[in-house]
C-alpha cells in the first residue's frame, strides 16, 4: 500500500513535513513495516531542489494502520498550531481537521479498503 500525507497551515509546511518524517522514523511500529520518504515537488526557478510536498509511506505486510494513524495524530498535538494532515491512498483522501475519532475512523476506513474495491477506484 502506498500512502502520501501531507499538512496544511499551522506552521512552515517544510518544516512540519521534515518533523513529521522524523516522527515517523522513530515510531518502531512504522519502522518496521513501512518505508518512509519524502515526495517532492516541482524545484522552483533557481532553486537546488524541489519544495517538500509530502510524507509518503510505502507499507510492507503486518502494517498496522491504527499505530500509523495514531501516530499522525499524536505528532499533529505536538504542534504549537495543530496542522490539518491529509491522507491520500490513490484517489481517496481523508483530512484530519480536528484529530476527532470520527476523523481517526474515516482514516481507518479508508486504509482497510481492499484495493480494487468499489470504493477504492483501483
Amino acid at each position: 500500500m502506498e500512502l502520501e500525507v501531507q499538512v496544511h497551515g499551522g506552521g512552515d509546511r517544510g518544516s512540519d513535513l521534515r518533523s513529521l518524517h522524523a516522527w515517523l522514523g522513530a515510531d518502531p511500529a512504522v519502522r518496521r513495516s513501512a518505508a518512509v520518504s519524502f515526495v517532492e515537488g516541482s524545484a522552483e526557478p533557481g532553486s537546488m531542489g524541489g519544495l517538500l510536498e509530502a510524507v509518503q509511506l510505502v507499507t510492507e505486510n503486518g502494517w498496522s494502520a491504527a499505530s500509523f494513524v495514531m501516530t499522525v495524530v499524536t505528532w499533529r498535538q505536538t504542534r504549537s498550531r495543530p496542522p490539518r494532515v491529509t491522507v491520500r491512498r490513490g484517489d481517496v483522501e481523508v483530512t484530519l481537521l480536528e484529530g476527532t475519532d470520527t476523523e481517526v475512523r474515516q482514516v481507518l476506513e479508508m486504509l482497510a479498503q481492499q484495493p480494487g474495491s468499489v470504493e477504492d477506484g483501483e
